[in-house]
């Protein structure tokens, strides 16, 4: 096949969906496939819809030597408009790659209507749906319009469990419940407010007197002035001592930390599905994850651990506060992650799906 790919900046960023984005394209061309990776520039919202009205953009695209076009939703600001004038070309096949939809994430009411509104008219320009989990593939369907609701063809293809090493077996899960009095929680994403660090700290503060320790890693470049009011909130309520920023870690220290910890907890707004829960499963970690999105799809209320609204601090308090009282229980759940985590497909098993259903669009 000859493919392209358009994405914002880098394929190398250090995000759960340019990981994605690039094991799909190293199996691609393992596979024997061309695929040319288009990156169009970062910039603001604003900027980016003024891509729409971009002649070089319109005939960089149009003269693409590709017979599928691959298309990261989240570009969707610069292509709204130029995908219907390259439906209208009919040069090649459009197929949607969507991690998360920005409507899913957005706060207020006036975001929220506004990303709907484009994002309709981007998922109802595509030929075709690649989406990371059943709940991601149920909000876009719910933004097509009518005639295409069950016409355009979609796949679900979970990201894989293979791109980190090592893990914990059972007796190494139940020793290390009990081992330590001090409960080890880790969190693992970008420190953006969608990933709901700040709501982590509140229920943390609301357990000083349990003994604890926090982990954060994560890239604190994407939103600095997020990470550095969850650094003066930590020095202010005086939790230096017990939460410690590690930033972006190589993966071998990732690696280290995830087989210290009890606990993942990552009480996202929203996560299209959550590759970092999965990276916790395979260490045996209890894991806390969001009750909106692709969550629910990896974690069984009570069994791998436990979904929490977005914002529900107590709710948040009170399932850690279990987990310390009750080792036994900790163990029980850790040993469940791990065994979901085993059931999970690998990084080649999912794109093996996408390159079937990319198949499937050119016959």
């Amino acid at each position: 096949m000859r493919l392209g790919l358009v994405i914002y900046g880098s394929l190398a960023q250090q995000t759960g969906g340019y990981l994605y984005d690039r094991k799909i394209v190293e199996y691609l061309q393992a596979q024997g496939d061309q695929i040319e990776v288009l990156s169009l520039p970062w910039r603001n919202q604003v900027a980016h819809l003024g891509d729409n009205f971009s002649l070089s953009l319109l005939r960089k695209l149009s003269n693409l030597k590709v017979e599928l076009l691959i298309e990261d939703e989240l570009n969707h600001p610069s292509l709204v408009g130029i995908n219907w004038l390259l439906r209208r070309r009919n040069r090649f096949v459009l197929c949607g790659l969507v991690h998360h939809l920005r409507c899913s994430e957005a706060e207020s009411l006036q975001k929220q209507w506004l990303y709907r509104t484009l994002e309709s008219f981007f998922l109802n320009s595509l030929d075709g749906l690649i989406c990371n989990s059943r709940s991601t593939l149920s909000t876009a369907q719910a933004l097509l319009w009518r005639k295409n609701a069950h016409s355009i063809p979609s796949v679900v293809a979970y990201p894989g469990k293979d791109h980190l090493s090592g893990g914990c077996e059972k007796e190494e899960i139940e020793k290390r419940a009990q081992r330590s009095a001090s409960l080890r929680l880790i969190f693992v994403g970008n420190l953006i407010p969608r990933k709901g660090v700040h709501w982590l700290l509140c229920a943390l503060d609301r357990l000083r007197d349990l003994p604890f320790h926090l982990d954060i890693v994560g890239d604190e470049r994407r939103n600095v002035a997020y990470a550095r009011s969850l650094r003066r909130w930590v020095t202010k309520r005086s939790l230096q001592a017990r939460v410690r920023f590690w930033g972006a870690v190589e993966q071998s220290a990732l690696q280290n930390l995830l087989r210290q910890a009890h606990v993942m907890v990552i009480p996202s707004r929203h996560e299209g599905f959550g590759i970092a829960y999965l990276d916790g499963m395979r260490y045996g970690l209890a894991v806390i994850g969001s009750a909106c999105g692709g969550a629910r799809e990896l974690i069984s209320e009570g069994v791998e651990g436990f979904l929490v609204e977005p914002g529900d601090v107590a709710a948040l308090a009170d399932q850690l506060r279990a987990l310390h009282s009750d080792r036994r229980r900790l163990a029980q759940m850790g040993i469940a992650a791990r065994e979901r985590f085993e059931q999970h497909p690998t990084w080649g098993e999912s794109a093996a799906e996408i390159r079937r259903f990319l198949l499937s669009l050119l016959n």
